[in-house]
């Protein structure tokens, strides 16, 4: 498994030519061994034919001889046969008699009269066109019986150099191995220039996929697209339709966002001016009050005293206002004064639908720095403003912020008395595979909560609350011990 995995992490343009020169070695080998065995038969037949030859025209001159086992005669027809035959160039002739022993040899030094068979002659039986090869020994052994009247009377037993056929052979493998060689290696480079040329559009769009996960996603220039029209033309045109609709489609989102941003503010504006319009009408009051009868001392301290509540309850609101939608302070860390924020912002709203609010917030001041402050706030406020919607007017909403010291994370609990969540809001909520912000509509404000939770590494759990209406749970972990032991 290691190997193939080695293998695999091979560029392709490598492995293509690899392949390609393997398989010419592979085809050569099996070509080369069918060349050499037709080589092989076609020398064995040729060898056979020409010895046959040979034992036949001796075998005839012999057979008289042999019949009355002349061994001078038998000499003489050897001795006589040997210029006849040159250009065959027997190693070694020797005729035996009906008894199998030696009559006359054409080296009667080496193999003498009467002496038995040499073992080397005895232990090779032919094959049935009469020859045996020995390849090792560069020898070819050739036997033929002689009959007459159909009884044999002996045999003539030859040997050939076939040293000539061995250099055939050899030259014909060295030619085979340096063709195949060549073949093979021009195959390789060949195979290497096409796959290199084949794989290069897939590279072009690797890399601009690749480098789509660290900066933003760009179309490939049209300089580096196929010079011909094919299928890879239509896939570098349908990657750039792509990147034009993500394109537009992250811009929708931002869009929406900022939409849904605007649309809560909006909402919330209109309850914080009468909220900061009531006490303003009390303000002037005071001043017109401290006109008249300013020289009064009490109720010089008595009106300055309620300026100064007035005022610091406008500046609250204010405040809670600017940190939730000033977009400079968007890496600002989590707190819980985020969360009280939150509880000051909704007032207004809960006041204008005369609906009681139960805020109970996580005990502690735990350090929440794993967390953006300002994406918090504005996910809590949109689940807070949702269950308000949902209560409807005179309902009830429960707020509830805790550490979970088992999960290490920061709970935040919204609840209503409502009819619960819709099959919209569900699948945008907890469902696996959300839709894109651009399909949302009007859940929007949900779709940017269940954002928010997906990039802290956290998750949302949906169920009934304790007031009989839907709840809706969020969980983000602090990634600390050290916070929730701060928090405990």
């Amino acid at each position: 498994m290691n190997l193939l995995a080695s293998i695999r992490r091979i560029p392709l343009t490598f492995r293509i030519p690899a392949m390609v020169a393997l398989l010419m070695i592979v085809v050569s080998a099996i070509i080369s061994e069918r060349v050499l065995s037709r080589l092989y038969e076609t020398q064995r037949q040729h060898m056979a034919a020409v010895a046959g030859t040979y034992l036949d025209g001796l075998s005839m001159a012999l057979v008289p001889a042999v019949l009355r086992g002349d061994i001078w005669e038998t000499y003489d027809i050897l001795d006589r046969t040997r210029s006849t035959y040159g250009a065959l160039a027997p190693l070694e002739t020797i005729v035996t008699g009906r008894d199998g022993r030696v009559l006359a040899s054409s080296h009667p030094k080496s193999v003498a009269p009467l002496a038995e068979l040499p073992e080397e002659y005895a232990d090779r039986a032919p094959e049935e066109d009469g020859m045996k090869i020995d390849w090792d020994k560069r020898t070819g052994f050739g036997k033929r019986e002689l009959v007459y009247q159909g009884r044999t009377v002996g045999a003539i037993h030859a040997s050939f150099d076939i040293s000539h056929l061995i250099a055939e052979r050899r030259e014909v493998l060295n030619t085979l191995l340096a063709t195949n060689a060549v073949l093979a290696t021009a195959f390789a480079v060949v195979g290497y220039l096409l796959a290199r040329r084949m794989v290069q559009p897939v590279k072009t769009l690797a890399d601009h996929m690749r480098s789509g996960t660290s900066a933003t996603l760009l179309p490939i220039a049209v300089e580096e697209f196929p010079s011909r029209e094919g299928e890879f033309a239509e896939l570098f045109h349908g990657f750039n339709a792509l990147v034009e609709a993500e394109r537009e489609r992250s811009a929708l989102t931002l869009k929406l966002a900022e939409e849904e941003k605007l649309a809560s503010l909006g909402r919330l504006a209109s309850s914080m001016a009468h909220e900061i319009n009531n006490p303003l009408g009390g303000l002037f009051n005071c001043i017109d009050t401290l006109k008249r009868h300013g020289q009064d001392e009490t109720v010089r301290q008595a009106s300055l005293s309620l300026l100064e509540r007035g005022l610091t309850g406008i500046r609250d609101v204010v405040r809670a206002a600017l940190a939730t939608y000033r977009p400079d302070r968007s890496g600002r860390a989590l707190t819980l004064q985020d969360l009280d924020d939150v509880q000051l912002l909704v007032g207004p709203e809960i006041a204008r639908r005369q609906q009681t609010l139960s805020w109970e917030r996580c005990p502690g001041t735990p350090s929440l720095a794993a967390l953006s402050g300002v994406a918090v706030r504005q996910a809590l406020l949109n689940l807070v403003l949702n269950a308000s919607a949902a209560a409807g007017d005179s309902g009830k909403v429960t707020v509830q912020s805790r550490v979970d010291p088992e999960t290490c994370a920061l709970v935040l609990s919204v609840g209503d008395n409502g009819p619960g969540l819709s099959s919209h809001a569900l699948e945008v909520l907890v469902a696996t595979d959300p839709a894109p912000a651009s399909r949302i509509g009007n859940g929007l404000g949900l779709w940017m909560v269940r954002k928010m939770v997906d990039e802290a590494g956290g998750f949302i759990k949906v169920g009934t609350s304790d007031i009989a209406g839907a709840l809706v749970e969020v969980h983000l972990p602090l990634k600390n011990p050290l916070e929730v032991n701060n928090a405990a």
